[in-house]
């Protein structure tokens, strides 16, 4: 397996690739042409390492891509004669559609377009997969070995990967606020600050495993805490006083709709 890039989502993928047993170092090359982040890897996980993207992918059944949207044109550019065996091919590049990268590589039609979210650093992210027509079932359950090793995975029709960077991609952003301004109002009631935050961190944080644990509507759980005339329904009313929950389906709205602008004018920004 190679790496085309070596950043942060290459070594979150290394990371779980190696934490599951799924590839061992030897079967893993990744290209960079950074030679500090060379040997970061080097150092962090012992695999191999080139400045050449050519020289990573040979021999390799599954290349995955892990550069910035705005330059994989090149890349695939430069990789297109070297890929003559028809691997897998996988692309986190946000924005850059299937049909692109089909474009670039006319003898390769194993391809896989993925939409994983920053969480996946830490082994709990949630990435959407869009899989080119006709890939084998084998191919697709690569895909989603690859991706759960740093969380879930979800199938989605590639016309709906900018409704999927709107609410996973960009919405780790809108929970860091949210922990942010529960925390604010911790302090506001007096609390200490640094308690405040670990309040309100782990709350969301157990609020949004008990319902991939439960697998129960959060409506539900919501109005299991929410007692006649107790303090949550009294914090809830303000919620709805703020129109909390429609500026959040407006967020996720307004990102999916910048999405789908970035795309067109292929300059991306999640």
């Amino acid at each position: 397996m190679a790496f085309i890039g070596g950043g942060n989502m290459a070594e979150a993928l290394l990371a779980g690739l190696q934490r599951q047993g799924l590839a061992t170092r030897e079967q893993l090359i990744v290209s960079d042409p950074h030679p500090v982040r060379r040997n970061l890897l080097v150092e962090r996980f012992g695999v191999t390492v080139t400045a050449d993207n050519r020289t990573g992918v040979q021999g390799a059944d599954i290349i995955v891509l892990c550069v910035e949207p705005q330059v994989l044109d090149a890349v695939l550019e430069e990789l297109a004669p070297a890929l003559q065996s028809n691997p897998l091919v996988m692309s986190v590049a946000a924005g850059y559609p299937i049909s692109r990268m089909r474009d670039h590589l006319k003898s390769v039609n194993r391809l896989v377009r993925a939409m994983p979210n920053t969480p996946t650093m830490i082994g709990e992210g949630v990435t959407a997969l869009s899989l080119t027509q006709g890939l084998s079932p084998e191919d697709s359950d690569r895909a989603r070995c690859l991706f759960e090793s740093v969380g879930k995975v979800v199938l989605v029709e590639e016309r709906l990967m900018d409704a999927v960077t709107g609410l996973s991609g960009s919405g780790p952003a809108y929970v860091f606020a949210m922990i942010e301004a529960l925390a604010d109002g911790g302090v506001l009631v007096g609390l200490p600050r640094s308690t405040a935050q670990v309040l309100a961190a782990q709350t969301l944080a157990g609020a949004a495993r008990m319902i991939i644990d439960q697998g129960e509507h959060p409506g539900l759980l919501k109005d299991r805490v929410a007692s006649p005339g107790g303090t949550t329904i009294a914090g809830l009313y303000q919620l709805e006083q703020g129109r909390l929950r429609a500026t959040l389906i407006s967020a996720v709205e307004a990102a999916t709709e910048r999405s789908a602008e970035l795309g067109k004018s292929e300059s991306h920004h999640l």
